[in-house]
């Protein structure tokens, strides 16, 4: 495990987005957690994922950060013609890699995830994470309104109108732009 401090300016989000959320921008330039296993094993320690980060698993987190990517901020998952996306293919190409057991635990059902390889297992969590979001949730999947922000979040809000990643920032920013246009205006 790392003792790094996560620099992320948004975490908490379900594990599909806080995987995207590994890339963001600071003061115009854009940032990446995954750029190696340092990176990596602080992203993995935030979520609560007890692997070793080497290259192997850093490797198959960015195939599924990039699937991830492709399909949330792609286009629709289906054409016109009914056809699948590329993005699809791609979260299926993760997904491949593992699957849930159903277990009987004393606790009651149960489900365990297995992988063909370990090293599989942050990414395929995440692009099991999406299907369910996508199931329960598919309209509060959101990027931050923000025409200079690349974060995504998961809209709890209470009536589902949720713009910004974080009102402090984006949202302040965006007030503080929409008042400098009216008093210059004026």
């Amino acid at each position: 495990m790392s003792t790094a401090t996560d620099p992320r300016p948004l975490t908490g989000e379900p594990l599909s987005l806080d995987l995207l959320n590994t890339r963001w921008i600071s003061e115009g330039v854009p940032q990446d957690l995954l750029t190696d296993t340092g990176g990596l094993a602080v992203w993995l320690a935030a979520n609560g994922l007890g692997l070793p980060a080497d290259e192997t698993v850093l490797r198959h987190t960015l195939r599924a950060r990039d699937a991830l990517r492709a399909v949330v901020d792609g286009p629709a998952r289906e054409t016109a013609d009914g056809t699948r996306t590329a993005g699809t293919e791609r979260i299926d190409d993760i997904l491949a890699h593992g699957r849930i057991r159903l277990t009987l635990t004393p606790e009651g059902p149960g489900e365990r995830p297995e992988f063909e390889d370990p090293a599989w297992g942050p990414g395929w969590l995440a692009a099991r994470n999406y299907l369910e979001l996508l199931s329960t949730s598919p309209d509060r999947i959101r990027r931050c309104a923000h025409e200079s922000c690349v974060l995504h979040f998961l809209d709890t809000s209470r009536n589902g109108t949720r713009r910004w990643c974080s009102m402090a920032s984006c949202g302040n920013r965006a007030k503080a732009s929409r008042h400098y246009a009216r008093t210059k205006e004026g």
